[in-house]
């Protein structure tokens, strides 16, 4: 799952940073208020955890910016030990938590596990449809009790698929969830992706449907 941080202490950054990718998330970092809410614009994040003192802008602009679209992002909140007004602010404004610095890395990746659950209704940590399962808390699928190898980016193809199920997933947001800062993706890229799964999936029970015009299903075929 994808995880923007922003965060201006370069050593607690750094120290997040690690943490959450040993926990097998994907983060993207920014010290930013500004370049953040950019982000957010161009990129498919699943959480978002924000610092309020920020150099350009305040965290709380960005947590006003984001909801103002309608975006219902988790949005975890990093607060000061006497920062009460802040925190009464940050969820009035539709923050779904907060945590007060300085804090146990161990409470944050729960809070961030507990949050990505409840965002994509999750009663466990793996997501099955069919003889296929999908963790991603430990990024990884199984199909028939066999682990399938895939590349990054055939992951995480098949995780947006597998946690929006039965719901059906825009290419447009596909695409998004495959973008990198500074990287440019090609238009036919999620098609090939979804060729390659499918190859994959053959003869399983669980195939990806193309609705035309629409997007893509994950679904058990009968």
């Amino acid at each position: 799952m994808n995880i923007l941080l922003v965060e201006d202490d370069p050593l607690l950054a750094e120290g997040l940073q690690q943490a959450l990718r040993q926990a097998e998330y994907s983060v993207v970092h920014t010290a930013l208020g500004e370049h953040a809410d950019g982000l957010l614009l161009a990129q498919e994040m699943d959480l978002m955890i924000l610092d309020l003192g920020l150099p350009d802008i305040d965290g709380l602009d960005v947590l006003r910016r984001l909801r103002s679209r309608k975006h219902r992002i988790p949005v975890l909140v990093l607060t000061a030990r006497d920062g009460m007004d802040q925190q009464v602010q940050a969820l009035d404004m539709g923050a779904d938590d907060f945590l007060e610095k300085p804090f146990d890395l161990r409470e944050l990746e729960a809070r961030v596990r507990a949050l990505l659950r409840r965002s994509y209704d999750l009663s466990s940590d793996e997501v099955s449809i069919g003889e296929l399962t999908v963790s991603p808390f430990h990024r990884t699928a199984t199909l028939k009790g066999q682990r399938l190898e895939l590349t990054a980016r055939e992951y995480e193809i098949l995780e947006a698929l597998a946690i929006s199920a039965p719901r059906v997933m825009t290419k447009a947001r596909l695409a998004q969830r495959l973008t990198r800062p500074g990287e440019e993706l090609g238009d036919n890229a999620v098609e090939v992706y979804i060729h390659r799964l499918r190859r994959r999936l053959a003869d399983s029970g669980v195939a990806i449907r193309t609705l035309r015009g629409a997007g893509y299903q994950l679904e058990e075929q009968a």
